[in-house]
């Protein structure tokens, strides 16, 4: 990808994604530095290593706290409902200083995770690391992939305490600094991973198609890339995406939810699924100046690596046994298994179903006549005027109230 030099009056080392092309820019003070024209990933030049360099400024040295924040999301104590206990208790086990640092905006929590092999994209302070750390057993294994030395050096604080805390004989976690466009530079093979999940960080990368890539090489076929963002109901214009704080905070950084469709299934991920939608409004008004009518939502989407043939279409039924769904299975906001029905599924589903950690918890029958390809509802903003809002239990348990985090922070009381 070709990086296009600028002269946008901008903020320290912000990038802009547009449709198919990206611009860096930076401006220090006063002074405007123009990138000249390089044939390399924006994540390779000068200005797009600046941009990291500049996010890792934001996340490591100005924000100590999530308190810090001051974008408010959907997400508030009271939103618990529909996640299992297990989820919730494994959530308050976590070490509060880790919790406190916690910038998420979404419950990353799929479902069948016992002894998975699982990866989290910029795992931060390592809250949803260690979460997972619990739901997968001694085991499973859990790796978070951070840039960031002061987020990596809490959470590698606190690898014994949990250890301990969930009487494991060793570590089932480990913490990695790298960067989440170049796994391969940070020791990750081909084929590798159950489950990736990712929490409010992909918007923050300069180069998002990179990042979706490394995600599609290290799965097992079968396997799962299950992550919350945020997402635009249309592309941004410059003036948005230039602006320092919405881009530290997640928003001006988010890519249409339109254009992450095109560059998921480009790159070979099955159709994006929606498990939750939110809107994420912004109330302060000097933000609130610069966005105008556009919207964002905090998205959780599965995607599945699949095998080069699919399946074809049948009857699934669920056995049950999940943990947590032990009679009811809700896959997406479409599909809703109930133990020992019968449901028809197309062809992309039962090549997910039978390819993934799902297979042993289902019995599959062929069908006389083949099933039409679903259309499922990709966009975010339609499946919320039509279905309403997600609950989103992102920063709740029973026994910890939420926290403020940045892309998730709690209604004002």
């Amino acid at each position: 990808m070709v990086c296009k030099g600028t002269s946008l009056n901008v903020e320290v080392g912000f990038l802009y994604s547009f449709t198919g092309e990206l611009y860096c820019g930076l401006r220090l003070g006063s002074r405007t530095l123009v990138a000249s024209p390089v044939n390399m990933s924006c994540c390779d030049s000068v200005d797009g290593k600046r941009v990291l360099d500049d996010v890792k400024d934001y996340y490591g040295k100005r924000l100590k706290k999530s308190d810090d924040l001051r974008i408010p999301t959907a997400c508030s104590t009271q939103q618990t409902a529909g996640v299992p206990l297990a989820v919730r208790a494994a959530i308050g086990e976590v070490h509060d200083e880790v919790v406190t640092r916690y910038y998420g905006c979404g419950l990353i929590t799929p479902e069948h995770v016992d002894g998975c092999k699982v990866l989290d994209l910029g795992s931060g302070t390592g809250r949803d690391v260690y979460m997972l750390s619990k739901l997968v057993g001694e085991k499973g294994f859990v790796t978070g992939v951070d840039m960031t030395d002061e987020q990596l050096e809490i959470a590698n604080k606190y690898v014994s305490y949990h250890t301990e805390k969930f009487g494991y004989s060793k570590p089932n976690v480990e913490f990695i600094k790298g960067y989440i466009e170049k796994l391969g530079e940070a020791g990750l093979k081909d084929n590798t991973y159950d489950i990736i999940v990712s929490n409010c960080v992909v918007n923050l990368s300069p180069d998002k198609k990179a990042v979706l890539t490394e995600a599609h090489r290290v799965l097992k076929t079968g396997g799962e890339l299950y992550f919350s963002d945020m997402y635009a109901d249309r592309d941004l214009p410059e003036d948005i995406r230039k602006h320092q704080v919405l881009w530290g905070e997640c928003f001006a950084g988010a890519l249409s939810w339109k254009e992450f469709a095109e560059i998921s299934t480009k790159i070979g991920f099955s159709q994006p699924r929606i498990v939750s939608a939110s809107l994420s409004p912004i109330e302060d008004p000097e933000l609130k100046a610069v966005v105008g009518d556009y919207q964002f939502a905090s998205v959780t989407y599965r995607l599945f690596k699949l095998p080069a043939t699919k399946d074809e279409s049948c009857e699934a039924v669920y056995n049950g046994g999940i943990s947590g769904w032990e009679d009811t299975l809700k896959l997406d906001y479409n599909h809703t298994f109930k133990k020992s029905e019968a449901v028809g599924v197309d062809s992309e589903l039962a090549t997910i179903l039978k390819h993934s950690r799902f297979a042993e918890k289902f019995q599959f029958e062929k069908i006389s006549d083949a099933l039409a390809e679903e259309d499922n509802l990709v966009d975010p903003f339609q499946y919320i005027s039509v279905h309403g809002q997600s609950p989103n239990a992102c920063c709740a348990s029973d026994d910890k109230p939420a926290t403020n985090g940045g892309c998730c922070k709690p209604t004002e009381k």
